[in-house]
């Protein structure tokens, strides 16, 4: 039995400290006659011993006479009160020679609960007893409830800060198993429409996922809440929880509790052993939790489908294959952010020209659809103008004036090499982006650091950089998604990158996974990447 669920008046086991065995077997025979269990001890020495001996039952009160032989009460109850084991057991003076105000107030200000002067009369006494226990009860019912609140909140803000559905799992299950002391399971449905099963031993074990029958959440479902919304707990006998999860740890009667938020919605299922649930404020702390953690999964299942869309839309914006030109050998890598942020604006276009072969790379400011859609109009724009024939300054300039009109406010960085045929020279033009590396054959790498400013800002915008390639030689063009850091300066990543591609393979499709590896990984933004071979 929980004992936080007893009642105020309930007998409890109560020690009694008196080295006068006629007094101490008077105490101790009201007492039980009370319904109390009482452990005696002559002195202080072996009271506290009692206290402190592993099996002994959890003393609720004690009894100290003020004059024993071997230390005084007063000192009794100061080792009572400092003992982490025994700060919140109540203590009662007795005493037939300290019977003064000053004695009492030493006694009370040394942390006794109250104080009865020998003779005691047996009414008085065992109200005393009763008071006594009625307040500690009380103050440890709202301690544990104020316990029991904080582990809901915490495990509260742990769901709905959740960024992914193993987490999300970890925190519901396991602050499952915190709130109600014991071991606690799951289920609930991913965006993919799996099944998840999430179970842990207990309050400080680690939950483990794994895959449930797909029927499985709808026949959990049936036996609580059927097809409505809220949330509603029932008892499972344990053959039916045995037939319904037959892997699930929880052996015996279950206490399962179902919520939903929305009845297009599928629910979710957390179940505790029915022994841990002792009343009406048990149930209602797990119905908080379970409704909480419907919420947040509701959020991030929402999340996740909205990001998937996004990532759907993004995609349609970016070319759906890349031309094949005579001498030039190209690559092309594009990740998406992962899965918990939000998606960018990086970009790429490859386009040929009457001029010559148009490769661009670029990112626009933000992380959002906004910034998607604006990608997408940027690049279908320059689409438009480069087969008019502009040059790539010239291509900026109409890219400002496009930005200027229909969106003002945005800013975006766009490099433009123009590769002319043969491929011995390139013109570059760079609104503000991360330079191109230009490769010789013999793998000496540098940055082309021509550059003008970003799209947006209704600057002119220079002439393109020429520069002569030889043949064999190889250009990289990114976007900072795969060279920044959170906590490193940009400029030292940029180094690493240049001794990677110096010293990595010639094979361009090799050498972009070699780079992805390498610094694409567990990134938080788009990640673009062109490799072109100049034969």
């Amino acid at each position: 039995m929980n004992p936080f669920s007893r009642h105020d008046g309930a007998p409890a086991v109560v020690l009694v400290i008196d080295d006068d065995a006629t007094n101490r077997y008077v105490l101790s025979s009201w007492l039980r006659r009370a319904g109390h269990t009482v452990l005696e001890a002559p002195d202080g020495t072996a009271g506290l011993e009692l206290l402190e001996l592993p099996g002994t039952p959890v003393v609720e009160a004690a009894i100290v006479d003020v004059n024993l032989p071997d230390m005084s009460g007063f000192e009794v109850c100061r080792a009572i009160k400092t003992s982490p084991r025994t700060a919140d057991v109540p203590v009662i003076h007795v005493s037939a020679v300290a019977l003064g105000a000053d004695d009492h107030a030493r006694g009370l200000q040394g942390g006794a609960d109250a104080y009865l002067n020998q003779p005691i009369d047996r009414d008085e006494m065992l109200a005393t007893v009763t008071a006594t226990l009625r307040y500690t009860r009380a103050r440890r019912r709202a301690e544990h409830l104020a316990r029991r609140l904080r582990t809901l909140n915490r495990t509260t803000l742990d769901v709905y800060r959740a960024v992914g559905f193993h987490s999300f799992a970890a925190a519901a299950t396991g602050g499952a198993a915190a709130l109600m002391s014991c071991p606690a399971t799951a289920v609930f449905l991913t965006p993919e429409g799996q099944v998840v099963h999430s179970a842990v031993p207990g309050p400080s074990g680690t939950p483990r996922l794994s895959p449930a029958r797909p029927d499985v959440l709808n026949r959990l479902s049936f036996q609580a809440l059927g097809s409505g919304t809220g949330a509603e707990i029932t008892e499972i006998p344990r053959a039916l929880w045995r037939a319904l999860m037959p892997s699930d740890p929880l052996r015996g009667d279950v206490c399962l509790i179902v919520a939903r938020t929305q009845r297009s919605r599928p629910p979710l299922c957390i179940a505790v052993p029915a022994g841990a649930l002792h009343g009406t404020e048990d149930r209602e702390l797990l119905q908080q939790l379970a409704v909480a953690s419907a919420l947040a999964l509701e959020s991030l299942r929402s999340y996740a489908e909205e990001h998937s869309l996004a990532l759907a839309l993004q995609k349609t914006f970016l070319p759906d294959r890349l031309p094949s030109v005579p001498g030039i050998e190209l690559a092309v890598r594009y990740v998406p952010a992962s899965a918990n942020a939000e998606i960018g604006g990086d970009f790429y276009e490859v386009l040929e020209t009457a001029a010559g072969l148009l490769v661009a790379i670029g990112d626009v400011v933000g992380h959002s659809l906004a910034a998607a859609t604006v990608m997408g109009e940027i690049r279908h724009a320059l689409r438009a103008y480069a087969l008019e024939g502009h040059p790539p300054h010239h291509l900026h300039a109409r890219l400002e004036t496009l930005l200027a009109h229909s969106r003002p406010g945005i800013t975006a960085t766009l490099c433009l090499i123009l590769i002319e045929p043969g491929g011995r020279r390139v013109h570059l033009s760079n609104a503000g982006h991360i330079p191109p590396l230009l490769v010789e054959p013999d793998g000496r790498a540098r940055f082309l650091q021509d550059h003008g400013p970003l799209l947006g800002l209704g600057l002119t915008h220079p002439e393109p950089a020429v520069h002569d390639t030889a043949p064999g030689a190889r250009l990289i063009m990114l976007t900072d998604g795969l060279v920044e850091e959170r906590g490193r300066d940009l400029d030292e990543s940029l180094r690493d990158f240049v001794a990677a591609v110096s010293s990595g393979p010639a094979d361009l499709e090799a050498l972009s996974d070699m780079l992805l590896r390498a610094f694409g990984t567990e990134k938080d933004d788009d990640i673009a990447l062109l490799a072109i071979r100049l034969d």
